[in-house]
């Protein structure tokens, strides 16, 4: 026995884990902020605000997943709530009988039975290259043959829908519950993100974000001009609510069962989620991140675990626009804004901390906080030197509401520049843990 062997004492190898202090110091400091709020707004007013944070944290659960856990840039989240607040809308408002009751759902099947049959036909064309045709020759009669089958089709369907707005206004609803809503928006969101990323997820980060940013203004414009099927600028309203209404329990009771049920859903997504992070699956996600060479070394299959967590993320990202939607009891395609439901989804995930879902959550909540209340206090501040100048014969201006209301955009504005400079990876970064 060597001098080696014989000094060798074992050692425990157990991590010890830490007291999360700064989590509770963050909460707790949260909690004083939503205290405050109810002691100056009101319980009606600060209910109704933190239902919209709750929804707002399941569209930040989504592109934490993609960006936090997978490092893609998903700059069209807006599109994916828009979706979503579509299918609460279409699933939920009552059946138009105007519509169903005469032949006009034959005739919008049969054009869209054709549009399906178009594709399919173009799809073959371009696979007529297995047959021996030159490719050049297959992609020339694919791409003339789609533009004419595409001209015919659409044609054929503004015949239709014209119809359809001139006899029956638009097409309703189905007038089944509105959670059934929320699942069908979560799987439309994600098979157009599994659309999309079968194009999309071989660019690069920056062509990724601008690609996707151009598909949601895509989806907008689209909910935006069909007015035989979401009555466009018309707006529809009111959704019915899968709880009771204010009308039923008013305002503060209502919304704070509402927020009960979206906190169920935080808490499902949130333990999944956790799960999943700490699974293998979880470690071969970050993995592909932090070295994409090394992980495909190893026999992972990149684009399809990229594939997977696109489409995870955009469904999150349906589910929580149509909950949101359902609790506004408005579907207005106009109301999707990039500022709103992009920037300010992705500002709440850059201040809680990308890859954690814990911090996202709090990032959620604080983010929407500020936004919400950077309004009535600018106003405050405002009225408040307004009536200190008037005695010093200042001129005033008279739209002091509007611009209180743009002094959200510098609030969010200070506050990302402020986070970015001195804690980059977000106030409750991800906590990697190393193995072996």
């Amino acid at each position: 026995m060597n001098d080696k062997t014989a000094s060798y004492t074992p050692h425990d190898t157990t991590v010890t884990r830490r007291f999360p202090l700064r989590e509770v110091v963050l909460f707790a400091a949260l909690l004083v902020a939503v205290l405050g709020v109810y002691a100056l707004m009101g319980a009606a007013y600060s209910t109704r605000m933190l239902v919209e944070a709750a929804c707002y944290a399941i569209l930040a659960l989504g592109l934490t997943i993609q960006w936090g856990y997978a490092g893609q840039f998903n700059a069209g989240v807006m599109g994916f709530v828009a979706l979503g607040g579509f299918s609460a809308m279409l699933f939920s408002v009552p059946v138009n009988d105007a519509f169903w009751g005469s032949e006009l759902p034959w005739e919008l099947g049969r054009v869209l039975l054709y549009g399906v049959a178009a594709v399919l036909v173009v799809l073959g064309v371009s696979r007529l290259d297995r047959f021996g045709m030159p490719k050049v020759l297959r992609t020339l009669l694919a791409v003339v043959l789609a533009v004419v089958l595409y001209l015919v089709v659409i044609s054929m369907l503004r015949e239709v829908t014209g119809e359809i707005q001139s006899r029956a206004g638009f097409v309703g609803g189905f007038g089944l519950p509105p959670w059934v809503g929320w699942i069908v928006g979560g799987a439309l969101a994600g098979g157009v993100g599994y659309f999309i990323g079968h194009i999309c997820l071989g660019l690069r980060s920056d062509y990724l974000a601008i690609a996707t940013l151009g598909i949601a203004e895509i989806i907008k414009a689209f909910l935006k001009n069909s007015d035989w099927l979401t009555r466009g600028t018309a707006t529809v309203s009111p959704l019915p609510w899968p709880t009771p209404g204010p009308a039923e329990l008013g305002f503060t009771l209502s919304r704070a069962i509402y927020l009960s049920l979206t906190a169920v859903i935080i808490a499902a997504i949130f333990f999944l989620l956790h799960r999943a992070y700490h699974a293998p699956w979880g470690r071969m996600i970050r993995a592909i991140r932090d070295n994409e060479v090394s992980a495909a070394a190893m026999g992972k299959d990149i684009n399809r675990r990229r594939l997977e967590i696109f489409v995870l993320g955009c469904i999150l990202m349906g589910l929580g626009g149509g909950v949101l939607g359902t609790f506004n009891s408005l579907f207005d395609p106009q109301g999707y804004l990039p500022l709103n439901h992009t920037f300010l989804v992705l500002v709440m995930v850059i201040l809680g901390g990308p890859g954690n879902n814990l911090g996202t959550i709090f990032g959620a909540v604080a983010v929407y906080i500020i936004w919400i209340m950077s309004e009535p206090l600018a106003l405050f501040l405002m009225q408040l030197l307004a009536s200190l100048g008037e005695g010093a014969g200042w001129e005033l201006p008279s739209n002091l509401d509007s611009r209180a209301l743009q002094a959200r955009v510098l609030v969010i504005g200070m506050l990302i520049t402020v986070v970015l400079r001195f804690a980059p990876k977000g106030l409750l970064p991800e906590n990697i843990k190393a193995h072996g």
